[in-house]
């Protein structure tokens, strides 16, 4: 996450905040609708828009069989995500773009570490107990501190559901503020709320405001596990609570999308709503990642759609 700007410190955690906090859910419902159906960008914008979307996705691989040649594989595409000659027809093969970040599991941050060496593009690593968060505190906390010691950069924490749904803000404060402190200056914090299993649409906004009261620098919906992963509705509700969180406390806190999002019609959409809602700063790879395995794919293709007219077979994009 190569960014210089001030991260979130966190504060003491406000429970009449937390308690207080209402989300209507017709009025999300409205909002969410809307956006896909309004939002349509054309012509040269769409390659911009779609070079940015590249830009900002954490390129992932989450397999019970990833290999140290997949990651290999997985890395060289994250340093080279778009042919050179489509780069060179759009005016912009000088500006090395790359993905925002390669996530991995912690046993393979070793295998991403040395095939990115030389390139600015960190990696990150899912812990504590990833996907269900039901491991011991100690043992969680020492995924974390493997994954560092490995060289990632920025580490992908998830909770604990059970205190959200039962209402135990404060050891969700305690627990997320621990996995923080771990990260420490040697890597910045992604914290997977897992969305699908929160139960409504207040509890994803009072979650989100507790894991940003913690210190966390980037809000992520989900581990792509659950049933139900990445939608605009659990998106806007998150956005809007870093909104709120960066209108109090001046600290802005980043947002992540993952799950389910493989299409470039999508990566669009949730680059709009964070234009809407949080102004184009958030736009950028240091506020806005997308959690993906597949999306990078279509966005190459939708590119080669754009500078010839007509689509690639999928064999003319290869991963590696």
């Amino acid at each position: 996450m190569a960014s210089t700007k001030e991260r979130n410190p966190g504060m003491p955690l406000d429970l009449d905040w937390v308690m207080n906090a209402r989300v209507n859910r017709s009025a999300v419902e409205r909002r969410t609708a809307s956006l896909p159906a309004r939002r349509s960008i054309k012509k040269e914008w769409q390659a911009a828009w779609l070079l940015r979307a590249i830009t900002c996705i954490d390129l992932t691989t989450l397999a019970g069989d990833d290999t140290t040649g997949r990651v290999r594989r997985l890395c060289a595409k994250a340093r080279q995500p778009v042919r050179p000659d489509m780069l060179a027809r759009l005016g912009v093969l000088d500006q090395g773009i790359t993905v925002g970040a390669v996530c991995v599991y912690p046993n393979r941050v070793r295998d991403a570490v040395e095939a990115l060496k030389g390139s600015s593009i960190p990696v990150a690593s899912v812990a504590t107990g990833f996907p269900a968060g039901q491991t011991p505190l100690p043992q969680r906390i020492a995924e974390i501190e493997q994954a560092i010691e490995a060289g990632a950069a920025e580490i992908d924490v998830v909770i604990n559901r059970t205190h959200v749904l039962t209402g135990n803000w404060q050891a969700l404060y305690d627990e997320v503020k621990k996995f923080r402190e771990t990260c420490g200056n040697a890597a910045h914090m992604k914290t997977i709320l897992a969305t699908g299993d929160l139960g409504t649409l207040k509890q994803v906004y009072q979650a989100s405001l507790v894991a940003m009261m913690a210190g966390s620098d980037f809000i992520k919906t989900s581990t792509g596990k659950e049933d139900v992963n990445a939608t605009l509705e659990f998106g806007l509700v998150m956005t809007r609570a870093i909104r709120e969180y960066f209108d109090r406390t001046s600290h802005p806190v980043g947002f992540k999308p993952a799950g389910g999002v493989s299409k470039a019609k999508q990566a669009l959409v949730w680059l709009s709503l964070m234009r809407e809602e949080l102004g184009a700063e958030w736009m950028m790879p240091d506020r806005f990642r997308i959690g993906a395995s597949s999306l990078l794919a279509d966005l190459e293709r939708q590119l080669y759609h754009h500078i010839t007219g007509h689509y690639a077979a999928r064999h003319h994009m290869p991963m590696g």
